[in-house]
């Protein structure tokens, strides 16, 4: 590699990961707050006691949040002046679990006050949530630093459930990831919920056709989808159904292998399969094969989702309120 190439390549990574990446440490709170995985990991226990998709809300929060500007915890932040919240963008309306973060951060801030940003609780609570459903666990790199702003509009780059997988694809190029960063990562939709209205456009006239998604089983799957969200129904919103079928609230490779049936909730995860030639149902074929492959792959993309972006040293903010700036 000539030395002009290195130069060119060097500076696209940091571009994508953040200058300050090397600053992330799993033990960066050893000395300041060396309570901190045990702290979050009482508060989602004791949540996930109470609400079984605790989990599936805190990974999704944390997933968009670190593909709008990157992982900074700007989704968390409320209407202010000069701040339009992302949470009123239409790809986190109806999100949950900002309540979930609050209790961790006050439960934080009384033992270690002014320590621990909102950026790492979420990388925290998502692994800790995915361990009480049974999933992986991995080392989680800490040392974010909270936004001082959010941004409403590049929420734009978050994938909707309504993709193709050619637009997806250069989705997660863009953010530094690759096919099995996407596919490891789809498999989050291994547990939680969703509405209607995310999947609705699959079960009566898909892209204008008349008919239900063909890539949708028309046997196992498509009658009670349609009963659970009639066409022209006024529950799109409200109504949930389960992501996965056979093991809804458990972290498992099934998710997997509702694909190779034909039983794939969204329109995004059915396309990892259904779409003709994609290099991705090979590792799809993997991941129903090997549940160990999808743990191990899992746990790597989060590592790389979460160095996306991020704010370190003396850029940014520790937030004493994760709603709001200090």
């Amino acid at each position: 590699m000539s030395f002009l190439r290195f130069i060119v390549v060097v500076f696209f990574l940091v571009s994508i990961f953040g200058a300050s990446n090397a600053q992330l440490s799993a033990t960066f709170y050893a000395s300041t707050c060396p309570n901190v995985t045990e702290i979050v990991r009482g508060v989602m226990q004791q949540t996930q006691s109470t609400d079984v998709r605790a989990g599936a809300k805190i990974i999704r929060l944390h997933f968009h949040d670190c593909f709008v500007n990157g992982c900074d915890g700007s989704i968390l932040l409320d209407n202010a002046t000069g701040i339009i919240s992302e949470k009123d963008a239409p790809p986190n309306v109806g999100a949950g679990g900002f309540d979930i973060v609050d209790q961790i951060k006050t439960a934080l801030e009384n033992v270690c006050p002014g320590v621990v940003s909102c950026a790492d609780i979420l990388a925290l609570a998502s692994e800790i949530g995915v361990v009480l459903a049974g999933g992986p666990s991995w080392q989680v790199p800490l040392g974010r630093r909270d936004s001082l702003t959010a941004n409403n509009s590049g929420t734009t780059d978050i994938p909707s459930p309504f993709e193709s997988l050619a637009v997806m694809i250069p989705q997660f190029t863009n953010k530094g990831m690759d096919l099995t960063d996407l596919v490891a990562l789809s498999g989050a939709h291994t547990f939680g919920r969703a509405r209607c209205s995310t999947f609705e456009q699959r079960l009566f006239n898909f892209s204008g056709s008349g008919s239900p998604d063909s890539t949708l089983n028309s046997t196992t799957l498509l009658p009670t989808l349609q009963g659970l969200c009639p066409q022209g129904g006024s529950n799109s919103g409200s109504t949930f159904t389960n992501l996965d079928l056979s093991t809804p609230d458990n972290f498992d490779n099934n998710y997997f292998t509702n694909l190779q049936n034909h039983e794939g909730l969204l329109q995004t995860d059915q396309e990892l399969f259904s779409t003709s030639g994609s290099n991705t149902i090979a590792i799809v074929n993997s991941y129903a094969s090997s549940q160990t492959q999808f743990f191990t792959d899992f746990a790597s993309s989060m590592i790389k989702l979460g160095n996306i972006g991020v704010l370190t040293g003396t850029n940014g903010e520790i937030r004493t309120d994760c709603k709001r700036v200090n």
